[in-house]
C-alpha cells in the first residue's frame, strides 16, 4: 500500500459514550454506614486516555471506549452523597445508633482498614518503534486485602508495571508489592507483599453475595485530590453483561449511580453488612449522563481467585468460538425446522481453531447450554424477573471444563460434550503485557497487528482512521491456524537498498518467495535461511518487494547501526 493509503478518508463520528477505566467509584452503603463515615480524596497521576475495542462476537456498532484516565485535577471534592461527620486525623467517626447499626458500622470500619493505596510505575512498549519503550510514568489507584495475604486491584492499574508499591490506610510507609496474577479479560490483578510487617493488624475483607437491584453499596478508594480514604454512596441500578474496556470482553457487571473518579480503580464496593460485593473499575463519561459507574461483581472476582488457586496462574475465561443469530422471526424458525415449543439461536460461523469446530456446524440451532434453555433472543433466566445473555453461563465455567450443548440439526436433537477454551483472535485486543514482536531486514520493519498497535499508529480514533482492510480483519476475520498472525510491513527505514519502497506502510505480507506467511516467526525463519538470489515479498494490493538476498542482509547491519537498533529481531523470535 502506498503512502496515500495509510489512512482512510472518512469523517470522524461523534462517539455516543465512553467508558473511563480509571474510575472505580466509591460505592454506597446503607444509610447507617452512609452516616457513619466520611473521608477525603487521594491523588492519581496517569497518562492521557486511550481506547480499546470491546469484544464483539456479533458485529455491531461499538461505542468509543477510553481505557485510561484523563489527567487528574490536583484538587478533589468529596461525594455530594456522603454525609460529613466530625472526624479526627482522617479516621471514620461512629455516631450513636442501635445495636444493629453499631455492628454494621464496626464491620464497615474494619473493612475500611483493609483498603490500600497502590502506587505503580509504568513503562509501556512502543508499538510503532517496537525495539524501544515509552517514557515511564506513575499512577496511583486503590486495592484491598483478601485472605491469604493477598491484595486485589484492577489489571489496568498495574499494566506494564516496572515497580508496584502499596500503602495501608493511615500509614506513612510504602511496601514493595509482587504481582501474582493479572487477569486482563476481567480487569483484576492479584498482588502480595513479602514484608511481614505490612500484614500486622490487617484484617481481610469478606465477600458477600451478588446484590439485588436498588441494594445500597459504598465504594471506597483513593480518588484524585488527597491522601486519605474517600467514600461515595449509591445503589445498584442495573445488572447485566457489560463490555469490559480494558480486556475487550463481555462479562457480568454491576451499574451503580455513585460518582467514579480517577484513582478509585481497584477499590472495593461494600454492601450494608460491610461485605465486599465488587471492585469499582470504570465509568460512563458522556455529557448527557451523570454518576454512572461500573463494578466487577463477586461471581467474576471469585472466578478469578479460584482460577488462580486451581492452576497456580490465571488461565482466563472460556468462550464459545461461535457467532450466532437471533431466532425471533417466526418464518426463520419454521425454515430451520424448529417446533413451536423450541427456542434457541442459530450458529452463523465457528472459529476454525476452537474445540467447538469439531462437533458443531453452521446453521445448528443451540437449544441449551448445560441443561439451561436458551431463548430466541439469546438470553437465559437469571434471577426473579431478570434475564441475561447466555454467554454468562459460559463465563461461569473454567478453561478445560466439559459442557453439554444441545443443538437442533436438520430437525434432529443432538447433544455434544465440548471442552471449553479461551480462543485467540486474528488481531488480538491485548498483548497481555508482552512486548511487541518485530523483524527487520534491509530497512523493512515487519510486525504483527494488534489493537494496541492500531492505537499507536492511528490514535484513539483508529476505528475511523485505520485502513479498511485492517478494520475488516479486526471485526470479521477468524484465524485459520492456532498460531496465525497478521504480519505487516510497519514502515521502511530509508536506505539505498530500499529505494522506491519508502512509501509502504502498514501493508499485509501475504507470501515470501511463493510460500504463505502464517506468522512473524515463520517469516523471519524463511528470510534468515533463504539461499535464493532474491528475497521476494508478496504484499496486499498486488504489490511486490524484490531485494538481492546477499546485499539486503549486509545492508541490514548498517541500517540497525544508523537507527541505534540493538537487534534485527525481538527476543521471542530468537528462541
Amino acid at each position: 500500500m502506498g503512502g496515500a493509503k495509510r489512512k482512510r478518508s472518512r469523517k470522524k463520528k461523534s462517539s455516543p459514550k465512553s467508558l473511563d477505566l480509571t474510575s472505580a467509584a466509591a460505592s454506597a452503603s446503607a444509610s447507617t454506614i452512609e452516616e457513619a463515615f466520611s473521608g477525603g480524596n487521594a491523588d492519581h497521576i496517569e497518562p492521557p486516555a486511550s481506547t480499546s475495542v470491546a469484544e464483539n462476537r456479533r458485529p455491531k456498532k461499538r461505542s468509543k471506549l477510553a481505557c485510561k484516565p484523563e489527567p487528574s485535577s490536583p484538587v478533589g471534592s468529596p461525594s455530594r452523597r456522603a454525609v460529613p461527620r466530625p472526624v479526627e486525623n482522617g479516621d471514620l467517626a461512629l455516631i450513636p445508633c442501635d445495636s444493629i447499626g453499631q455492628t454494621v458500622a464496626a464491620r464497615a470500619v474494619t473493612a475500611m482498614d483493609a483498603v490500600v493505596k497502590v502506587f505503580c510505575v509504568h513503562t509501556e512498549p512502543n508499538f510503532s518503534l517496537p525495539w524501544q519503550r515509552k517514557r515511564q510514568y506513575s499512577s496511583s489507584s486503590s486495592g484491598f486485602v483478601i485472605k491469604g495475604k493477598r491484595i486485589l486491584t484492577n489489571a489496568h492499574s498495574v499494566e506494564h508495571y516496572t515497580q508496584v508499591k502499596v500503602k495501608q490506610r493511615g500509614s506513612d510507609t510504602k511496601y514493595l508489592a509482587k504481582i501474582l496474577a493479572i487477569g486482563t479479560e476481567c480487569d483484576i490483578a492479584m498482588l502480595t507483599v513479602e514484608d511481614n510487617e505490612f500484614w500486622e493488624g490487617v484484617s481481610p475483607v469478606d465477600f458477600g453475595d451478588l446484590p439485588a437491584l436498588q441494594d445500597a453499596v459504598t465504594v471506597v478508594g483513593y480518588p484524585i485530590g488527597g491522601d486519605t480514604i474517600s467514600v461515595t454512596s449509591g445503589v445498584v441500578s442495573r445488572i447485566e453483561i457489560l463490555s469490559y474496556v480494558h480486556g475487550s470482553t463481555e462479562l457480568l457487571g454491576l451499574q451503580i449511580d455513585a460518582a467514579i473518579n480517577s484513582g478509585n480503580s481497584g477499590g472495593p464496593a461494600f454492601n450494608d453488612k460491610g461485605n465486599c460485593v465488587g471492585i469499582a473499575f470504570q465509568s460512563l463519561k458522556h455529557e448527557d449522563v451523570e454518576n454512572i459507574g461500573y463494578v466487577i461483581p463477586t461471581p467474576v472476582i471469585m472466578h478469578f481467585i479460584h482460577d488462580y488457586e486451581k492452576n497456580g496462574a490465571y488461565s482466563g475465561f472460556p468462550i464459545l468460538g461461535i457467532e450466532w443469530q437471533k431466532m425471533e422471526n417466526p418464518d426463520l424458525r419454521i425454515a430451520m425446522g424448529m417446533k413451536t415449543d423450541q427456542k434457541g439461536v442459530r450458529i452463523r460461523r465457528i472459529d476454525p481453531t476452537s474445540p467447538e469446530n469439531a462437533v458443531l456446524k453452521p446453521s445448528d440451532i443451540i437449544l441449551s447450554f448445560d441443561s439451561v434453555d436458551i431463548a430466541n433472543d439469546g438470553t437465559v433466566p437469571f434471577r426473579h424477573g431478570e434475564r441475561i445473555g447466555f454467554s454468562y453461563l459460559v463465563s461461569q465455567r473454567y478453561t478445560g471444563d466439559i459442557s453439554v450443548i444441545k443443538v437442533l440439526r436438520k430437525s434432529k436433537i443432538l447433544n455434544f460434550d465440548v471442552k471449553l477454551a479461551s480462543h485467540k483472535r486474528l488481531i488480538p485486543s491485548h498483548n497481555k503485557g508482552r512486548p511487541p514482536s518485530y523483524y527487520i531486514v534491509a530497512g523493512f520493519v515487519f510486525s504483527t497487528v494488534s489493537v494496541p498497535y492500531l492505537r499507536s499508529e492511528y490514535g484513539k480514533d483508529y476505528e475511523y482512521e485505520a485502513p479498511v482492510k485492517l478494520l475488516d480483519k479486526l471485526l470479521h476475520y477468524m484465524p485459520q491456524l492456532p498460531d496465525e498472525q497478521l504480519v505487516v510491513v510497519s514502515q521502511v527505514l530509508v536506505a539505498d537498498i530500499n529505494i522506491g519502497y519508502e512509501d509502504i506502510v502498514n501493508t499485509q505480507v501475504l507470501a515470501f518467495n511463493g510460500k504463505p506467511v502464517k506468522n512473524l516467526k515463520s517469516l523471519a525463519s524463511m528470510v534468515e535461511s533463504c539461499e535464493e538470489e532474491f528475497l521476494k515479498f508478496d504484499l496486499e494490493y498486488q504489490q511486490i518487494v524484490v531485494l538481492r538476498t546477499q546485499v539486503a542482509k549486509e545492508a541490514t547491519l548498517d541500517i540497525l547501526k544508523t537507527h541505534c537498533i540493538p537487534s534485527a529481531m525481538s527476543e521471542d523470535l530468537k528462541t
